[in-house]
């Protein structure tokens, strides 16, 4: 399905999500509103869209022609004549439900609003909505306007023709939409993230590798293949020659058997601070924003690479 947006895009809320969801909206020639309460979006924003454009023509994404931005910090005006909302709000439901009421007081007819949320149920956000049809989840992952990968679930009020807009959208833009056909906490690539910290968590606490060997095992072995392709196509390979059917029948087993040892660790006080003793030793002296300029040009550098025909 293809539609055309007229109008603006909406930006709802820009802290690190919004803002790159609104640099990627530029670079693809969109003009945007950004909204948020916060004092001096202009100036941050600014500093913020003149590196992710940089970052982005490394890719190919920028260069062409570029949308222009403006803030209004009142949400329902932002929303005013917007062809697409992408609300990024906290991750607070009472919050959210009280924005988008004052969203639609703005809203046009069939304007359809996409969540950044990371965990919330689209059901329980769009309860009090006047129009809860044209609203659905369209979840990114950090930094959004480089990882390509775009969860989109729609609520149990959510209309079939906002789904197919939002895969459409997110298509055009560039990134790869997946379509959740059903509503989970967490949705499900944080839920495949939290189950393999899980088993990190639980090596640390056992005594069986520390932190910086437990990401060190992940980020050297299969972390690596999985930029290329999942879990199970990654197994179809294990298999060799007999492929996926061969692993089934002769190494699944096996893998079976560990699933009956996985940990269940808790979080405790001795827990938490074994991580954080090991985090911080592992970025040894390095700041947050010096280890996300660190992923971020691993990313391009990725991101970079040819084109291949792999899912």
């Amino acid at each position: 399905m293809d539609f055309e947006i007229t109008g603006p895009l909406a930006v709802v809320g820009a802290g690190t999500i919004g803002q790159g969801w609104a640099s990627l909206f530029l670079c693809r020639g969109h003009d945007v509103v950004l909204s948020d309460p916060a004092p001096g979006l202009e100036e941050r924003f600014a500093a913020f869209h003149a590196a992710a454009r940089e970052s982005l023509r490394r890719i190919g994404v920028a260069g062409g022609s570029e949308g222009s931005w403006r803030v209004e910090p009142d949400p329902a005006r932002a929303c005013e004549g917007a062809g697409l909302v992408q609300e990024s709000a906290l991750e607070r439901l009472e919050m959210k439900r009280e924005l988008y009421r004052r969203m639609e007081e703005g809203l046009a007819p069939g304007t359809t609003v996409l969540s950044s949320t990371s965990g919330l149920k689209m059901s329980d956000l769009q309860a009090d909505c006047r129009h809860p049809e044209r609203f659905a989840v369209g979840h990114p992952f950090n930094p959004p306007h480089l990882v390509p990968l775009v969860e989109v679930v729609g609520g149990r009020l959510t209309a079939p023709e906002t789904i197919e807009r939002a895969m459409a959208f997110y298509r055009a833009l560039g990134t790869h939409p997946i379509h959740l056909k059903k509503e989970v906490a967490g949705h499900l690539a944080n839920r495949l993230q939290v189950a393999l910290w899980r088993e990190a968590v639980h090596a640390v606490e056992s005594g069986l590798a520390s932190v910086a060997d437990v990401d060190a095992a992940v980020a050297y072995g299969p972390g690596i293949r999985w930029a290329m392709m999942g879990p199970t196509l990654t197994f179809h390979l294990a298999g060799g020659p007999g492929g996926f059917a061969h692993f089934l029948e002769h190494l699944a087993p096996a893998a079976g058997a560990w699933w009956r040892d996985l940990g269940t660790p808790r979080l405790s006080p001795e827990v938490k601070q074994a991580l954080l003793q090991g985090v911080e030793a592992e970025a040894a002296g390095r700041s947050v924003q010096a280890l996300a300029a660190a992923r971020d040009e691993r990313l391009l550098q990725l991101l970079a690479l040819p084109p291949v025909d792999l899912p």
